[in-house]
């Protein structure tokens, strides 16, 4: 398969990310809640956090470019009484939540290693794909370049392209940098066929042949919003991977990343997990070499 062109693509939030879905955990979002000051105006319990807030401002939040800082305020000043006399603590309050998720929704570290070496490899594209707030493209972007791993917005691609019209992918001896197709800036989200189709135009450089999924569908969220339900995410493992063979018409394969309950807990109980994964990236990357 030398010469080929594979994909291999990255869910964020309980992938790369082990600490985003550990912040929703029941305590900890209640002790953020209090620390950022959304506890004192009404956001007094997780469940309330999930219904109130997040539920009915996904759509807007995670789809369109007004980010997770907008959408929230704008939601609790509709909730509480004289928006307008409290809009600077409202203002305050939801930037100091906001900063503290994405402060603690870092790519784990033991992932450093196969990031590196995918964006080094001159026959692969890295992407990192996720139904997140705008603010967690920069977020992403900055937690690679501070490990000096190039990475760029889908879509913001810089520098010369092999001829009009095409995209970015790997070049005779040279790697790509990391993509990052984030719905919010996309427009769409992975369940839906034009998330992937405008990341098939951004790569449309060559023939997409292979393409490994890297994911947890769903299955290391925390269960305040009942996105981790394990039929859930059966059914989301399918459809991710039906919409895939159809929009790049290539032979895909998911690695499922899936967290015991003590690899979930935290303090690097999950490095065990990258590392297997990793062999299992290398071996997509060397097919018929080092299985």
């Amino acid at each position: 398969m030398k010469g080929t062109d594979r994909i291999v693509i990255f869910d964020y939030s309980g992938t790369l990310s082990l600490e985003a879905p550990r912040f929703a955990g029941p305590d900890r979002l209640e002790k953020a809640l209090r620390q950022s000051g959304l506890f004192s105006l009404g956001v007094t319990t997780p469940a309330f956090f999930w219904e109130q807030i997040v539920g009915p401002t996904w759509i807007e939040g995670s789809t369109t470019a007004i980010g997770y800082k907008k959408v929230m305020a704008a939601r609790l000043g509709a909730l509480v009484p004289s928006p307008e006399a409290l809009w600077d603590k409202i203002a305050a309050a939801v930037s100091r939540f906001v900063d503290d998720y994405f402060d603690r929704s870092r790519i784990d570290p033991a992932w450093r290693p196969i990031l590196e070496r995918l964006s080094a490899h001159p026959e692969a594209i890295p992407v990192i794909a996720t139904d997140h707030y705008a603010e967690a493209t920069e977020t992403i972007v900055r937690n690679l370049r501070s490990w000096n791993i190039a990475a760029r917005k889908a879509g913001e691609e810089s520098g010369p392209c092999r001829s009009a019209g095409e995209g970015v992918g790997p070049s005779s001896g040279q790697g790509s940098p990391i993509l990052i197709a984030n719905s919010a800036d996309i427009g769409f989200w992975k369940a839906d066929p034009r998330f992937w189709e405008f990341l098939k135009r951004r790569l449309s450089w060559g023939k997409i042949r292979s393409v490994l999924i890297v994911d947890d569908f769903g299955f290391n969220e925390e269960q305040g919003d009942r996105y981790g339900e394990s039929a859930r995410v059966e059914a989301r493992q399918r459809e991710t991977l039906a919409v895939l063979e159809k929009t790049f018409e290539a032979t895909v394969e998911a690695t499922p990343f899936f967290l015991t309950g003590e690899e979930r807990s935290g303090n690097g109980k999950g490095a065990a997990k990258i590392v297997e994964t990793a062999r299992r990236i290398e071996q997509f990357l060397n097919p018929g070499g080092e299985r």
